[in-house]
């Protein structure tokens, strides 16, 4: 079960060195399925490196992709729609889809028709048989490389008063306030589990730095193009940008440290092509998907037998040098107190300007 993964998470980078082992014989499964998936450059990526080659392996599936910013909004949908859902997929942040989980949104996969979840490292599994971990992240501090010299270290530098204005956040509902939120409260000496008071007091004097909490499009670009010299956001997506843009967006882990990030795929209760959707899932989980995504978009694979390049590896959140600066979070706690956190944000930090 996901949760204090500390110790196993250090067994990760070994376990994904493993070898991809023989395909598995699948039924045919026909029909129409919708999957959830995050908007932008992941779904472009996605689309090229799993849904393409997925849609050549099973002609007889359609699949539409229904774009969404966050895993808050695609929890929401799935909540408004739950008695008569509109899709049938979704991938969400653990912290989401464990919600989705308790609430009866979702339902356990079953092992015949997603064998590739038996792969999966124990770290990337979910309780119950509900959908496991497909990739793997880690939360970064992102900068300008033009126009900030010389480079960052740590959160610390959101509060240089050099930068008023100029810095780019994702508050709550997103789950980067959780991870920011944290991290801080790490660096301050306190214990997440015990009290927040001091992460919440600090966030608010950064408050009048801020530039945005919501970027648009989205942090990555507006640091990139010097919009804001420093921001937030997600490894994959930022060595991506990085990339794109020529190395004017750089990506560190800062000396606070860093948070896993994890994201599941999730069979959705009440579908209309439970078996389809099955047969999707189960091709986002196998070796071939998961090193496909990660050589073109450094996500992390979950499936221990997927066979990844070590500069690609290099570069996610599996990399020793990234897991020797993770915090381990117990992602099920923060689950229970979630709701009151973003609360805290909307109340106390994002208003103190």
């Amino acid at each position: 079960m996901v949760g204090h993964w500390g110790r196993a998470a250090l067994l990760l980078v070994a376990a994904l060195a493993a070898a991809p082992g023989a395909a598995r014989a699948q039924n045919a499964p026909t029909g129409e399925i919708t999957f959830a998936g995050y908007v932008g450059i992941f779904q472009d990526n996605y689309t090229a490196a799993v849904i393409e080659p997925f849609l050549k392996r099973f002609p007889g599936i359609k699949v539409s992709y229904f774009p969404m910013q966050t895993s808050a909004q695609m929890l929401g949908l799935l909540r408004a729609h739950k008695d008569d859902p509109e899709v049938d997929a979704v991938i969400l942040d653990i912290s989401v889809s464990g919600a989705g989980n308790q609430e009866g949104l979702f339902v356990p996969l079953d092992p015949a028709l997603v064998p590739n979840a038996a792969d999966i490292h124990d770290l990337g599994k979910v309780a119950g048989g509900f959908g496991p971990a497909v990739t793997f992240d880690h939360f970064v501090m992102l900068y300008n490389t033009e126009l900030v010299t010389p480079p960052p270290t740590g959160f610390a530098d959101f509060w240089n008063p050099a930068y008023k204005g100029q810095v780019a956040l994702v508050a709550a509902p997103n789950i980067q306030a959780i991870a920011l939120t944290i991290l801080i409260d790490n660096a301050l000496g306190a214990d997440y589990r015990k009290t927040i008071d001091p992460a919440v007091k600090r966030l608010a004097a950064l408050s009048p730095n801020v530039q945005t909490w919501e970027a648009k499009p989205d942090n990555y670009t507006v640091v990139a193009n010097g919009t804001a010299k420093l921001g937030t956001g997600w490894n994959a997506r930022a060595q991506l940008y990085g990339d794109l843009t020529k190395g004017k967006l750089g990506v560190l882990i800062p000396s606070e440290g860093s948070a896993f990030q994890i994201n599941t795929m999730n069979l959705v209760a009440k579908g209309k092509h439970l078996a389809a959707a099955q047969a999707f899932i189960n091709y986002t989980l196998s070796p071939e998907a998961q090193a496909a995504f990660t050589e073109r978009m450094f996500y992390a694979p979950t499936n221990k037998k997927a066979a990844v390049s070590p500069d690609a590896l290099a570069r996610t959140a599996t990399a020793p040098a990234a897991m020797a600066k993770m915090l381990p979070i117990d992602w099920d706690y923060v689950l229970t107190v979630r709701d009151a956190w973003l609360n805290r944000w909307r109340r106390e930090i994002i208003v103190a300007r």
